[in-house]
């Protein structure tokens, strides 16, 4: 015992210390990513808001627009009386484009006017005249350049992390850098690092008063926007997000501040330096190392409210919903390819995700993950698993449970708690994890050291009951019990009718062959009824229905079994006949009533059995098969519980040492399945046996005899006889019906 608990010590220690090498960094395991990344997903759609935020306007370049307007790109006019609806019909506060004009509007043909002019028109004087008059007007981008000037508005654009084949690197104006890297402890922050972008024409920008990326590189392995750079480093300057540079345009502050939390004291130049927050004016943005955000979803698409970009133009939006808002310019439309998977909603706009990290940052709602979280989760590892360890030696499986359960509940919770209360998001999947494999281990462990037990319950019953109810008392071994116990439950005994003549007939081999061939599927039928074979006498079957297991169908099952012994009987004789065997006729008793069942015998030797009055009336009743010429008997007991068989009553007695009467009964068949004539048969026949009761005996004898005409049965003969007997010697007018046997 010591030996296999130092075992078990040592195998859960390498547990724990594997979870902590993964921890500590040490390896990776993706599969750790995963779920740490779906149990992110969990809390975080549990504790969305499911709030609109009315700060924030998304103008949507919908299908409706596109319909009305044109595919995209529209001509710049179009978007300079949209931005000049917004800024003086609507008075919004701010305004960000989730889109890059990179490219010239050259829809006016402008161009080509001006080649004419040049050339072929030179000389035309009026056409130069009215050309220098309409010029200006079909100059787009000047018209949207000017449009943009003296607004806060702020331009969108785009980082390439990677380059293509031929792909130029640069394509229009980058905006001033956010900031000159010069501090070469800020320098060592490993932010991202484009190697291109693609800006907006520089008329555009230098018109625009501010702009931002609206790219994301740091999308997750399964495709998931959980983290959004606020901040990337591109040819040593740091420049800033489109969120980020919305935020400044706001709280109206140029400058920044960059959170940094190191291990010097004096505040020079430590080993260690990590990135924590973004501070623009009173607004602490918590960001990791990378300088990423973990988006703080509202909810679902439609946390913030949309507005058709035809509304806005035609002026027909309401005031009230654009007043002194902040406008994100962004679309919806699946042909714009703006579409993005998060952990909230597979099909998602991009445009929104900047709108929820605005919403976030100015509600101070953004959650955090701190670079301190991986030495947290070392030492949870470290705790939770040395304390599973040391407990989880020494109690019972259903303890480990409970405290298994317990330890995984005070996890959750302080996790939930740090979660709400804190913003902090700590990690819990792999802690779960590590809780749940020890949880395995101990319980396999104790599993196999202790299936011992098990399997002297299966060397106890396994001859008697199927493996399946093995396993089922394995499972719940509170229900069952060797100790005696009085309960109702039904009992069958089956005889091979004269055996003797045929052991005379068969040498011991054959005998012994047959009796195999003939037990075997008859105990294979019995087990698949969930019956329990107490014992084989001979030729004799006992079993029972009811235990070790509580089985509130026993009569049922007990009956299944008897008629399909019956059946399979008869399927048997053709290949008894084949091997030179003799039939083989059974006859099946089944009685139902309170027995004593448990493990019973002696100190050489025990039996699981059943006793009682029930138990012998049971075997009374087998005896009397060949008497009535049946293959089936069962007590009135037996009969009313299995109310779907339609039976024929064949007598009322009194066995042998007991003076109560007992009526006894012939199973025909389902209700469903009897024909028309043997209902009528049996309606006759229980016609004929009220008349008999009676004493009315020409009436019994006339039902009988037509009977007896049309169908040879034993019982017609019986009642026959007996009628002939009592016509002669009448049995007085106290007679009960009831026949006394003398014998078994």
């Amino acid at each position: 015992m010591i030996t296999q608990r130092w075992i078990r010590l040592i195998l859960s220690g390498c547990i724990v210390v594997f979870y902590l090498l993964h921890s500590a960094g040490y390896f990776r395991m993706p599969l750790f990513e995963s779920l740490e990344a779906q149990s992110y997903d969990f809390r975080l759609n549990t504790t969305l808001p499911g709030t609109v935020d009315s700060r924030i306007v998304i103008v949507d370049l919908d299908e409706r627009s596109l319909a009305e307007f044109g595919r995209w790109p529209w001509r710049r006019y179009i978007i300079a009386d949209m931005l000049d609806s917004l800024f003086d019909h609507y008075k919004i506060r701010t305004l960000g484009f989730d889109i890059v004009f990179a490219e010239p509007d050259r829809s006016s043909g402008y161009e080509t006017l001006d080649t004419l002019a040049a050339n072929e028109l030179q000389n035309n004087t009026a056409f130069k005249k009215a050309y220098q008059k309409i010029r200006p007007n079909l100059l787009n981008d000047r018209i949207f350049a000017a449009s943009l000037r003296d607004r806060d508005i702020t331009m969108g654009y785009y980082f390439k992390p990677i380059l293509k084949e031929n792909e130029a690197a640069a394509v229009g104006q980058l905006p001033s850098p956010l900031l000159e890297i010069g501090d070469s402890q800020i320098d060592d922050i490993p932010f991202r690092e484009p190697v291109g972008y693609g800006a907006n024409l520089p008329l555009l920008q230098n018109n625009a008063h501010h702009a931002g990326y609206f790219d994301n590189p740091l999308v997750d392995a399964d495709g998931l926007f959980r983290r959004y750079p606020m901040i990337q480093k591109y040819n040593g300057n740091l420049h800033d997000s489109l969120s980020l540079s919305i935020l400044r345009t706001i709280t109206q502050s140029e400058e920044f501040q960059l959170g940094v939390a190191t291990d010097s004291v004096d505040g020079s130049q430590g080993s260690y330096i990590a990135l924590e927050s973004i501070n623009i004016a009173d607004i602490s943005i918590p960001v990791d190392d990378q300088g990423a955000v973990l988006i703080p979803y509202r909810g679902r698409q439609g946390s913030f409210p949309y507005i058709s970009a035809s509304d806005v133009i035609n002026k027909v939006a309401p005031v009230e919903t654009l007043r002194n808002t902040i406008v994100l310019v962004g679309t919806t439309a699946p042909g714009l390819l703006d579409l993005r998977s998060t952990p909230v909603q597979n099909v998602y706009p991009g445009v929104e995700v900047h709108a929820n990290i605005i919403s976030g940052a100015l509600d101070g709602t953004i959650r955090h993950r701190p670079a301190y979280t991986v030495g947290y989760e070392f030492m949870i590892i470290l705790i939770v698993g040395a304390l599973m360890t040391i407990m989880l030696l020494f109690i019972t499986p259903l303890k480990i449970t409970v405290i298994t359960l317990t330890m995984a509940a005070i996890i959750c919770g302080l996790n939930f708690f740090a979660w709400q209360e804190w913003k902090l998001v700590l990690p819990l999947a792999v802690t779960l994890l590590m809780i749940l494999t020890l949880f395995v281990f101990h319980i396999s462990f104790g599993f196999f050291v202790e299936s011992r037990g098990k399997r002297q319950l299966a060397r106890l019953f396994g001859q008697y009951v199927p493996p399946e109810l093995v396993d089922e008392m394995d499972k719940a071994p509170e229900d069952v019990s060797l100790e005696g116990d009085s309960r109702e439950m039904s009992v069958l005994f089956s005889d091979v009718r004269g055996f003797t003549t045929i052991s005379e007939g068969l040498d011991p081999k054959e005998l012994t062959e047959l009796m195999n061939a003939f037990l075997t599927p008859m105990t294979e039928i019995i087990h698949k009824s969930r019956g329990t074979i107490d014992k084989y006498m001979g030729d004799a079957v006992m079993a029972f229905w009811g235990a070790p297991l509580t089985d509130p169908q026993h009569a049922r099952n007990a009956l299944n079994a008897a008629v399909l012994m019956i059946e399979k009987l008869d399927e048997l004789q053709p290949e008894f006949s084949k091997r030179g065997w003799p039939p083989i006729n059974i006859g099946v008793g089944i009685n139902t009533g309170v027995m004593n069942v448990g493990n019973m015998g002696s100190e050489f030797r025990m039996a699981y059995t059943v006793l009682g009055d029930a138990v012998n009336l049971g075997s009374r009743l087998e005896g009397q098969t060949k008497n009535y010429g049946v293959q089936i008997i069962v007590n009135e007991t037996t009969k009313e519980a299995v109310p779907e068989y339609r039976f024929r009553e064949l007598d009322r007695i009194t066995v042998k040492g007991k003076d109560e009467p007992v009526t006894i009964f012939e199973p025909v068949g389902l209700v469903d399945d009897i024909d028309k004539n043997t209902k009528t048969t049996l309606r006759q026949f229980h016609n004929a046996l009220a008349h008999y009761r009676n004493q009315e005996w020409e009436a019994a004898e006339k039902e009988l005899f037509f009977l007896a005409k049309n169908e040879e049965r034993m019982i017609y003969q019986i009642y026959l006889d007996r009628i002939q007997y009592y016509k002669a010697n009448p049995p007085g007018s106290d007679w009960d019906g009831v026949e006394r046997l003398t014998t078994k």
